[in-house]
């Protein structure tokens, strides 16, 4: 029995490509409805209010991906997150960089947007599970926390930073199991 049958039969006659619309359907609905919340207009407007006459920038930002599961992963970015822990908007000198984290057979890459600096102002901080970059120098400031997907050896971490863009490559500490697929030839 196979089991994608069904959704074959779904798609016959359809273009392949259809089930990734319906997903960017179902994201954009939600930021449609986030948007149209009360909510988010009064935090909006709060934050006008109270911190637009300070001249501070603010930038809020999402990166929204398709995971592995077929799901879409939303991350957000910027210095001013749609939740705080007093349920206040608020800037933050700090600006959260955009993150990528790749996963791979023996090492995992994360790379780090974070233009502005210099390599001597870039400090990170590696543990078997976590990996924590922050930049502290007067023109800019950034933080960001990463979950890594799987442990790994924090020695063998080894970082570049080149026009604007950091990249961090660290060792697993187990390879990552394959899935069992096995190629023959066919005669």
């Amino acid at each position: 029995m196979d089991p994608f049958d069904e959704d074959r039969d779904r798609r016959k006659g359809k273009n392949p490509f259809d089930f990734i619309d319906d997903d960017f359907e179902r994201i954009f609905d939600e930021m449609q409805r986030m948007f149209e919340s009360t909510g988010f207009r009064e935090m909006i407007k709060e934050m006008f209010q109270e911190d637009f006459g300070s001249n501070k920038r603010f930038i809020h930002g999402l990166k929204i991906n398709i995971g592995p599961d077929g799901k879409p992963k939303i991350q957000e970015f910027g210095n001013c997150p749609l939740k705080n822990p007093q349920g206040k908007p608020m800037i933050s000198e700090e600006y959260e960089p955009l993150a990528d984290i790749i996963e791979g057979d023996e090492e995992v890459a994360v790379t780090v947007e974070i233009p502005g600096v210099e390599n001597k102002d870039i400090d990170l901080n590696v543990n078997e599970a976590t990996l924590e970059i922050t930049v502290n120098n007067p023109r800019r400031k950034y933080h960001k926390l990463l979950d890594l997907p799987c442990d790994i050896k924090p020695k063998t971490m080894k970082a570049t930073y080149k026009n604007g863009v950091l990249d961090v490559v660290i060792k697993r500490k187990k390879k990552k199991k394959t899935g069992g697929r096995y190629w023959a030839t066919i005669e």
